[in-house]
């Protein structure tokens, strides 16, 4: 992914031979790939409108773009096991977003041109802001379910001492439904499994004989059974404590463990349902808003041309694509190429100390030609 600049010149014939100069100088250096961008001849209205309309455009391609963002770092999240497979999901009309954007076209049929800007701007805040409310409605329902089944899984990780035990005990691990006899669960060390072989008969009386079984193992121990009198639970606990044999709190409930094993083969079930419907909606509404940010950019450059070069409408814009550490060069080239069309603004350039009267944008910010970055590496998953 890369970083591109949208510029616009005026498009009489001295900036049009600018801009073949331009073209020649910085392909014969290898500084850019440039590519026309075409904007149609959308209506003006009157420009006291447009001054207000393009500080409106600038709020709303920041928004956009933070839409953007979300959506992409969500399928990055919903992709976790594939996040090297991110980047081809992200797709606008079909296409790669660098080739959407070299080949970019008004889109007629959604965003009519013959509609006054404010229109167009409207129904772009619509569509996006409907996108972002749908997203997080959708996110949390996602979430939610990813969310119970994580805590659910977690319970299954760490050691014996502190994992659940619902997917390692059977039924016939314990001694049930007596009045005298309860079956206790004991985490060894491995160090000690023959001491504990050796003693565990004798930690308290009335201690079943030969009654346990290692029923589970880890890497620093086992969980065995052990059954024994009610009566002397406590001090067999007190015991094994002073030999560091550990006794899990678990008394075996069989429909708890069902419902606890049901709940996660459904919430299971829920997140693979809701995993191919809900990527499909974030990659159709991915490239909903990226079309939609990219006709943003057009409505900006087209406003900020005509402020800055007047009326009738003549501008041409110019997508550039610069080359791995050429930006600085290339913008030297760009400031000398067109210096002319703005002394104050071009000796600014040279000179930080020198403000440009009436402009917001710091001196940093602002060129003799009409400039706007749209930056793809925010969205380079690869």
């Amino acid at each position: 992914m890369s970083e591109f600049w949208l510029i616009s010149a005026p498009g009489d014939k001295t900036n049009l031979q600018a801009w073949e100069r331009m073209n020649t100088v910085t392909a014969k250096a290898n500084l850019s790939s440039n590519s026309k961008f075409l904007i149609p001849d959308l209506k003006v209205g009157t420009l006291d409108v447009l001054v207000g309309l393009s500080d409106e455009f600038g709020k709303l391609d920041s928004f956009a773009e933070s839409v953007i963002k979300k959506i992409a770092q969500y399928i990055g999240d919903v992709m976790e096991d594939s996040k090297d497979k991110v980047q081809e999901n992200l797709l606008a009309s079909g296409v790669d977003l660098i080739s959407y954007l070299t080949r970019f076209e008004w889109d007629m049929a959604k965003y009519p041109i013959k509609q006054p800007l404010k229109n167009i701007s409207e129904t772009l805040a619509k569509q996006i802001t409907q996108i972002e409310t749908d997203l997080k409605s959708r996110a949390a329902a996602y979430n939610n379910i990813k969310g119970n089944l994580q805590n659910l899984e977690k319970k299954t990780m760490g050691n014996l001492l502190t994992r659940t035990l619902t997917d390692i005990v059977n039924k016939d691990d314990f001694v049930l439904n007596s009045e005298y006899l309860i079956t206790l669960l004991v985490v060894v060390p491995k160090s000690s499994y023959v001491q504990w072989q050796k003693t565990y008969e004798s930690l308290s009386n009335m201690v079943v004989p030969r009654s346990t079984k290692m029923i589970a193992e880890d890497a620093e121990g086992g969980l065995f059974t052990v059954t024994l009198f009610r009566k002397v639970m406590d001090d067999f606990k007190a015991q094994a404590r002073e030999n560091r044999f550990m006794v899990r709190e678990f008394y075996f409930d069989e429909k708890e463990l069902k419902c606890e094993k049901e709940e996660m083969k459904k919430l299971a079930s829920d997140k693979k349902q809701q995993y191919g419907p809900l990527l499909r909606w974030l990659k159709v509404n991915f490239s909903e808003a990226f079309v939609a940010w990219i006709h943003i950019k057009a409505l900006r450059v087209f406003a900020e041309s005509v402020l800055r070069y007047g009326l009738p409408v003549n501008f041409q814009a110019m997508l550039l694509q610069p080359n791995k550490k050429s930006a600085k060069r290339l913008r030297d080239i760009l400031n000398v190429v067109f210096k002319h069309l703005d002394e104050v603004a071009a000796a600014s350039i040279m000179d930080t100390s020198v403000d440009i009267p009436g402009l917001q944008l710091s001196n940093q910010e602002y060129y003799p030609y009409v400039y706007f970055k749209i930056d793809l590496s925010l969205l380079d998953y690869s």
